[in-house]
């Protein structure tokens, strides 16, 4: 278990937590003694979102704890405001006295909540805190279940929190071999010059101006004969923009720009440790764009795995060059399915913000899917269309594409659509453009690196593949 959670089979004494809400009288004031009943009185208690009472028995010790979920249709009440209670309660063990809106995000968000990235602080490794606050699970909770997701979404936050001095290509490496060799998978790295004899020359050009070499991981877990399901993920370790260089202010959060490749080791991580019946692929071109005198430049034709050849109009435009090369190898083996996920644009972020991940793919019937598992598991996105009229937007007078698009619109599509050349036709593919970083604390979701989408991802893959 999550340090800060215990199992339904627990005996140790505990602090009930009653879950309460406007429109139910004075149900919440059911079995208090009179001093306790004075007391929420005196301190003008209300059950609205995130309210929190903390109730002492005769002794003046902690008797019971009262939460306050808020009136239904309240933009605070949510299924993981209870992650709230992790900060906010004093330290001891608690149990539910009566069920949230949804107990299974309830104990996620809290052990969610207790995330702390403290590598360069004290000395430990970052991950969930080892809290004097715990909570025992209810029996109605799957505790694996909860286990796995935790587990797989502070992996990823550790990635993304970590500066690239210390998570660059070598490092990512390092960290998805140790995935994998915990789940008995195997791996494959293709570093450096050896990428282009390998045909991935997108990849090696991207990332040979800087002195960690470009690489890109490949591991396989799963029954060969199971349904292929592969993930991509972009690991762009650092992004200075290459020639077409950044301002300062726009690289202060570059090292969150291998957050796809984080994610997908995330949501790897779930699926092996479910054993889920799927013959799992995860490829992450690792690089950083640097700028060197080999750095690629502006007006540059590229090849690629795919045989298209691509013109760079901006080479701060390269997360799509290294999926490209790595899509291309995905779906050489025709696979069931192919997930990509990437911080690929700032126009997604002006489109939707930052807690709403824009979702592509061409198939109806899977964006519903999608669409339904996330809201089931409070993790949003929200679907933009491959309009393939702006295709032309990144057409090229010398090349068969164009890495940039003209004119300044549609940046989140036409990304979705440059990738979507290396596709082929008969896969089933969905394009995330994600943020991954929260840029304030909430329930469940502390300021820092995030793993957006996976948790319904990993819903949606459960339900597509169940044994």
């Amino acid at each position: 278990m999550i340090d800060c959670l215990l199992p339904s089979s627990t005996s140790t004494p505990c602090v009930p937590i009653r879950f309460v809400e406007p429109g139910e009288g004075n149900d919440h004031l059911k079995g208090l003694t009179g001093a306790q009943t004075a007391y929420l009185e005196a301190t003008g208690f209300t059950p609205s979102a995130g309210r929190i009472a903390l109730l002492p028995d005769a002794e003046g010790g902690l008797a019971l704890v009262l939460f306050g979920l808020g009136a239904a249709g309240d933009a605070e009440r949510t299924p993981l405001a209870p992650g709230k209670l992790a900060d906010g309660l004093p330290a001891g063990t608690y149990r539910f006295d009566n069920a949230p809106d949804d107990s299974t995000l309830a104990v996620v968000a809290f052990a969610l909540s207790r995330y702390r990235f403290d590598t360069y602080r004290g000395g430990r490794d970052g991950g969930t805190d080892n809290s004097d606050v715990k909570l025992i699970v209810p029996a109605d909770v799957d505790e694996a279940d909860v286990l796995r997701i935790v587990e797989g979404i502070s992996l990823a936050r550790d990635l993304i929190n970590t500066p690239s001095n210390d998570m660059g290509p070598d490092e990512l490496e390092a960290a998805a071999r140790t995935l994998a060799e915990s789940h008995g998978a195997a791996v494959s790295v293709t570093t450096g010059e050896h990428l282009l004899e390998a045909g991935f020359p997108m990849i090696h050009a991207v990332g040979r101006a800087s002195a960690r070499q470009p690489r890109l991981i490949d591991i396989s877990w799963g029954d060969a004969s199971a349904p292929k399901l592969t993930l991509v993920g972009k690991g762009v370790c650092f992004d200075t923009g290459g020639l077409d260089l950044k301002p300062a202010a726009g690289m202060l959060m570059m090292k969150k720009d291998m957050g796809g490749s984080a994610c997908v080791l995330g949501l790897a991580s779930m699926i092996m440790a479910a054993k889920l019946p799927v013959r799992l692929r995860v490829l992450v071109p690792a690089v950083e764009n640097a700028v060197s005198a080999n750095a690629f430049r502006p007006g540059d034709v590229l090849e690629s795995r795919k045989g298209l050849s691509v013109e760079i109009g901006n080479t701060d435009a390269e997360g799509r060059l290294v999926l490209g090369d790595a899509l291309t190898l995905a779906c050489e083996e025709e696979p069931d399915l192919v997930i990509d996920m990437a911080t690929l644009t700032g126009a997604a972020r002006v489109a939707l913000g930052p807690d709403l991940p824009a979702v592509f793919t061409g198939d109806d019937a899977l964006a519903a899917d999608i669409s339904r598992h996330s809201d089931s598991a409070h993790d949003p996105v929200w679907r933009l269309p491959l309009w393939q009229p702006y295709m032309k937007m990144i057409d090229s007078k010398i090349a068969d594409i164009n890495n940039a698009g003209t004119g300044g619109f549609a940046g989140a599509i036409t990304a979705g659509l440059f990738l979507s050349r290396f596709v082929t036709d008969t896969a089933r593919w969905v394009h995330v453009d994600a943020y991954c970083w929260n840029q304030s604390s909430r329930p469940g979701r502390p300021e820092g690196g995030e793993a957006q989408v996976i948790r319904g991802l990993y819903a949606l893959i459960k339900e597509r593949y169940s044994a």
